[in-house]
């Protein structure tokens, strides 16, 4: 009974916001944003607690402007999903632009597969399909499910279109192994915590428990690690900027490497939250595990 009233309530809304205009669309999105940070105050006091341990040399408004941004821009990123469900492809490809593809196409070029790498940062959804679009590629998407199946289901539909394919997180290894050495295009968020066992790496000035898998597969099939990022314009389309991961000395596939490149990729991330803090999901527990025993050698060897 729960899955089905948040189903319709999920449908009431993906409705409403398919009748708007695209603008209107992500900032109604801010707006209710900006509700819940000042009302609810649902994860705020997370929020703050990761900006005050990220940024401790601003002040404490300059954290709470930062903060407001970031549940601005959380309520765009699902306000412009849900728009963009029923949009032609010309409608979604106008919201992205490419500064320079360049990047992109020597690392396709390569023949070895692309990992593209980004994280909860601007509209993560839109970065599936735009890129998808003005690239020319489909690709293969590793997805955290919902827990709400009927919502998961249409949310998958959605990123499925284009030729798109989804694999579940966790048993993907071989389907992904074999989708970059088909030569195809590999679709992660490389943000989310990582179990006690992870890669413990610098994050902000602290460890964090990151998942393995995108330096595994790099390392296991040769494939380079393209990171993308979409940064919102002020007429509210959003321009995708790409930066390849350095992979030099890390031919070989070991765990002092795995952590290396998973510290190098992490490091690349925090760059550019650092230049649009706002733009990233502060309000997840990025850092809720500890290292173990072991990890924090590891990570500072890696550091």
């Amino acid at each position: 009974m729960v899955e089905a009233v948040e189903y319709a309530l999920f449908l009431l809304i993906r409705g409403a916001a398919r009748l708007l205009p695209f603008r209107i669309a992500g900032r109604i999105g801010a707006s209710l944003g900006a509700l819940v940070f000042h009302l609810l105050g649902f994860r705020k006091r997370v929020t703050l607690e990761n900006l005050q341990n990220a940024f401790p040399e601003l002040s404490e408004r300059n954290r709470k402007a930062i903060a407001l941004g970031a549940f601005k821009n959380y309520g765009t990123a699902v306000l412009e999903m849900l728009w963009a469900s029923q949009q032609s492809d010309d409608a979604l490809r106008r919201t992205v632009c490419l500064q320079d593809r360049t990047i992109a196409d020597r690392c396709i070029e390569g023949g070895k597969g692309v990992i593209l790498l980004s994280g909860h940062f601007g509209n993560w959804e839109f970065l599936i399909h735009g890129l998808r679009l003005h690239l020319g590629r489909p690709m293969v998407i590793i997805v955290q499910r919902q827990s709400n199946r009927m919502i998961d289901r249409l949310i998958d539909n959605g990123r499925r279109r284009h030729g798109n394919v989804t694999i579940p997180m966790g048993p993907s290894s071989r389907d992904a192994l074999r989708s970059l050495k088909e030569g195809g295009i590999l679709a992660m968020l490389g943000d989310q915590s990582g179990p006690k066992e992870a890669a413990f790496v610098p994050f902000f000035g602290r460890l964090a428990a990151t998942h393995r898998g995108v330096a595994a597969f790099s390392l296991r099939s040769g494939a380079p690690i393209l990171m993308a990022f979409l940064v919102r314009q002020s007429d509210g389309t959003y321009q995708a900027l790409f930066e390849n991961v350095d992979r030099s000395g890390l031919d070989e596939y070991s765990d002092e490497n795995i952590v290396e490149l998973t510290r190098r990729h992490v490091a690349v991330l925090e760059q550019h939250i650092r230049r649009y803090p706002d733009h990233w999901l502060w309000m997840h527990k990025r850092w809720k595990h500890t290292p173990g025993p072991e990890s924090p050698r590891n990570a500072t060897e890696a550091a």
